[in-house]
């Protein structure tokens, strides 16, 4: 398959076609929400339950009073133990099985463009046979470069600019990683700005809900509409 790079899109079409479809999808932006959050929170519950973090923290907050220096060492301390290292873990791991989720909102907007049905099992498959285990993989290799690089922040923004379409191309043009890389990579140079601004506004829309409190579970997944918005007008699947 090839991709290709058409005249410049307007971004107000761009932002447009993303609200488009996550309006047409709220019951299932609310429905990921659900599931998403709720399997997240009964596992920290559970390692919490398990490992104590809460109360670590609490301790450690009685630390503030004494100096940054001080709360600082406090905190260092805390998250080398052997617990928090576990209930890391625990988190890290809930984090990468939630991530094929994603994938079901490709196939729901894919199929709302060909006018067919839509169905609750569509979300749900990132999950079907293979698909677990490539975007799983997929997800820890992002996910372990993003833990380093957000550190320096600029080259945390760098990567997800850099890595945004890889999910799709890996979805809709059977693209291994790094082909979806290096093709990510060029059009990057040619819809730099486009990109960056609807990097910003999925950003700020995406938790902008959680002001409203629930909200949030209606624009958390918003991220997806953006993406697939932006890699409806950039890329072609022809063979």
């Amino acid at each position: 398959m090839e991709n290709k790079y058409p005249q410049k899109p307007g971004l107000d079409f761009i932002l447009k076609q993303a609200f488009f479809y996550w309006n047409k999808t709220l019951v299932f932006q609310l429905m990921f929400s659900i599931m998403y959050f709720g399997i997240l929170m009964t596992v920290f519950f559970f390692c919490d339950a398990k490992y104590d973090i809460l109360n670590g923290y609490v301790e450690v907050a009685k630390y503030a009073k004494d100096g940054v220096q001080v709360y600082t060492e406090q905190l260092r301390k805390l998250l080398l133990t052997e617990n928090f290292q576990n209930f890391s873990l625990w988190m890290t791991g809930t984090h990468i099985f939630l991530y094929p989720l994603n994938l079901g909102f490709y196939q729901i907007y894919r199929k709302m463009d060909l006018g067919e049905q839509v169905g609750v099992g569509d979300l749900f498959v990132g999950y079907n046979g293979f698909n677990f285990f490539k975007y799983i993989g997929y997800y820890i290799f992002w996910y372990f470069i993003f833990a380093y690089s957000a550190q320096t922040i600029i080259l945390g923004i760098v990567w997800v600019g850099i890595t945004m379409f890889v999910a799709p191309m890996m979805f809709f043009m059977n693209k291994s990683i790094f082909q979806s890389i290096a093709l990510h990579f060029q059009v990057f140079k040619i819809f730099f700005v486009e990109i960056i601004v609807c990097m910003i506004v999925a950003v700020l829309f995406k938790y902008i809900g959680f002001i409203l409190i629930i909200g949030g579970l209606f624009t958390f997944p918003f991220w997806n509409a953006m993406i697939y918005s932006l890699y409806k007008v950039i890329f072609s699947e022809k063979n």
